[in-house]
Order: structure tokens, then C-alpha cells, then sequence
């Protein structure tokens, strides 16, 4: 959540994105959402060790660029992209054509944060009054304000945009609190030996969720489904692999990644939080699958905080059936 909650303009992107012709036959394109990390490790994976190849596909990763990976994939830009859970909802309640096809996690892997230190803050109801460095997003007003309030605060704080130099802020004092990605700015907090405190956000008040999806357009599996079902499979075979073996798949991530990717310990620290905090897979054995309860809990959550509206900008009449949102169809097929 921080960076990868950023929404995207679908109105802006699609004045400067010209539709590309759709990947043909058995080749697939899939967009990043950020430069490459461990979300992607199971792309990577599959790229390296040959399952799309066996799979018979010409798989192309496109690189993070300006316009969202939601942006890409519901222009026909891209036929896949790795997709936020609640730009998920906030875009398809607005029109956007996207469709989660794989859970990358099963639980949700961001978190309030603040320095470790501080003996004043101890519950959400003690950031009332307190700084937030923020990214500039509707959903964190909600996210924050209903944990404070659930807490028993007011909800009242201060917010200052830094977008990711919220973390230098937290770091140097500047700010009290900002939302993190554990498995990644939480993970390379450890290694640099700054104490965290931290809340997560489920257990003040909001639903659980998948957080990260591969998803796709309905347009495109309504053409090329049996080339999607392939990809998709391929990349499950990539995250199966990462779960059991998170040494070796963090090598092929930073073997192909070797000039993005140069903090070897953060990555082999990032997806050994991944697979022990049954990020990838749960702890029931899930892994890749949709959770249908999830999905409707925060289909509820958002409508109820007013963050789904229409093409106009209205908010929605009534909550929306999330199954409109995903399919697993694909998954193990």
C-alpha cells in the first residue's frame, strides 16, 4: 500500500497511450507496477526457468513506466499487469475493464508505521493530532481515520504528501506516522536496525485483503482465453516455486534484474518475509486463488467509505457484487 496506492488517471493516460495491436496467438505482455521487486518474483521465475517457454508462450515484461499497470491493461495497451486490490475496485467501479486473475498474496502486506522508540504512541487513538506522510489518496483518509476511530480517537491528524520520502521523513522525525509495504520498506527498516512500531489494519477495523493481483481486461479474455489460462499457469508455477524454494528464486529475480536490482540482502530478507509470513502461500496451503469473502468485505468497505463512484464521478447507488471484479477461472485449468 504507500506507492502502489497512488490512482491512476485512466482520462490522462489514455491521451498519451495510443492502443497497441493486441498480442496475437501465444505471445503475452504483461505491465509492472513498479520497478522490479519480489511481488513480481513469480514472473521472473517463470521467465527464467522455462515455464512459459514450455508453456509455449513469448512472454514480453514491460517496464514500470509513467502510466499504471491498471492504465496499460484496460487501454489494450498490455494484456496483462500486476493490479492494486483497491485501484481494483476504485477503477472498475468507474468503468476501467479489469479483471483480477491471481492473487500474488493472501493477506494483506501493508501496515501503519511509526519509529519503534516513541513510548507516546501505543494505540491508533494516539495519532489524533499527529503528522501523517501521506501519497495522496482518498483511500488512505479512509484507511487512517477508521482505524483511529475504531479505536476510539477522533480521527483528526495532520497529512503532509511526501509520497516515498515518507520514509526518510518517518526516518529523520520529520512526520509521526505513514502506511509502508512490510514485505518491502518494513523488511529494509530491519536490516537497517530502525525499530518499527506498527499496526495492521485488519485488526482496527478493515477488511483483509489480497492487496496485489495479476489481472487482465475482459476484452482480452474474451479473445485470447485459452492463451490467458496458459500465462496464468505458467506464473502459478513461478510463485509455486518461490514458496518453496525463496533462496533460489531471489537469485533469479536479482540475475535478472542486475541493474535495477542491487540490495541482494533486501531481496533475499523481502522474500523470506513472503513465504514465512504466508504472504505467497497462506497457511492453509492457498495460493494464487481469489478469496471470495475478501473480495466482497471490501467491495462493502469501499462503498461505505464512498470511494466507488461511477464514470461521472458519482458515488455507486449500491455496493457492487465483487464477483465482477475476478475470476479464477483460469487458475489450474
Amino acid at each position: 500500500m504507500t506507492r502502489r496506492l497512488i490512482l491512476p488517471s485512466l482520462t490522462l493516460a489514455a491521451t498519451l497511450l495510443a492502443p497497441a495491436a493486441w498480442a496475437q496467438d501465444r505471445s503475452v505482455s504483461i505491465a509492472l507496477d513498479w520497478t522490479p521487486n519480489t511481488n513480481h518474483v513469480g514472473i521472473y521465475v517463470a521467465e527464467s526457468l522455462g515455464y512459459y517457454a514450455d508453456a509455449g508462450l513469448d512472454v514480453t515484461i514491460l517496464p514500470y513506466s509513467d502510466a499504471s499497470a491498471s492504465t496499460l491493461v484496460a487501454n489494450r495497451v498490455a494484456d496483462f499487469g500486476i493490479l492494486g486490490g483497491v485501484s481494483l475496485f476504485t477503477l472498475g467501479a468507474a468503468g476501467a475493464d479489469l479483471v483480477a486473475t491471481y492473487a500474488v498474496v493472501q493477506t494483506e502486506t501493508g501496515r501503519l508505521v511509526f519509529d519503534g522508540e516513541r513510548d507516546d504512541i501505543t494505540r491508533p487513538a494516539d495519532l489524533d493530532g499527529k503528522i501523517y506522510a501521506g501519497f495522496g489518496s482518498a483511500w488512505e483518509d479512509a484507511l487512517i481515520g477508521e482505524m483511529i476511530r475504531h479505536d476510539g480517537g477522533s480521527g483528526a491528524y495532520e497529512t503532509v504528501t511526501l509520497g516515498t520520502s515518507a520514509y526518510e521523513a518517518l526516518a529523520n522525525g520529520a512526520v509521526d506516522f505513514t502506511l509502508e509495504v512490510y514485505t518491502w520498506e518494513g523488511v529494509k527498516a530491519e536490516i537497517d536496525g530502525r525499530p518499527q512500531g506498527a499496526f495492521r489494519y485488519a485488526d482496527f477495523g478493515v477488511p483483509d485483503q489480497h492487496t496485489t493481483f495479476i489481472g487482465t481486461s475482459g476484452a482480452y479474455l474474451s479473445e485470447h482465453e485459452e492463451t490467458g489460462r496458459a500465462f496464468i499457469n505458467a506464473t502459478a508455477r513461478g510463485y509455486e516455486y518461490a514458496a518453496d524454494h525463496p533462496e533460489e528464486a531471489a537469485e533469479l529475480l536479482l540475475a535478472a534484474n542486475a541493474d535495477v536490482l542491487t540490495d541482494t540482502a533486501l531481496v533475499h530478507a523481502s522474500m523470506a518475509a513472503l513465504v514465512d509470513g504466508h504472504y505467497l502461500r497462506s497457511a492453509d496451503g492457498q495460493i494464487g486463488t481469489i478469496d471470495a469473502d475478501k473480495m466482497q468485505a471490501m467491495a462493502d468497505y469501499l462503498f461505505d467509505a464512498g470511494l466507488l463512484l461511477d464514470a461521472d464521478g458519482k458515488p455507486l447507488p449500491s455496493v457492487p457484487d465483487a464477483g465482477a471484479f475476478y475470476t479464477n477461472a483460469l487458475i489450474g485449468k
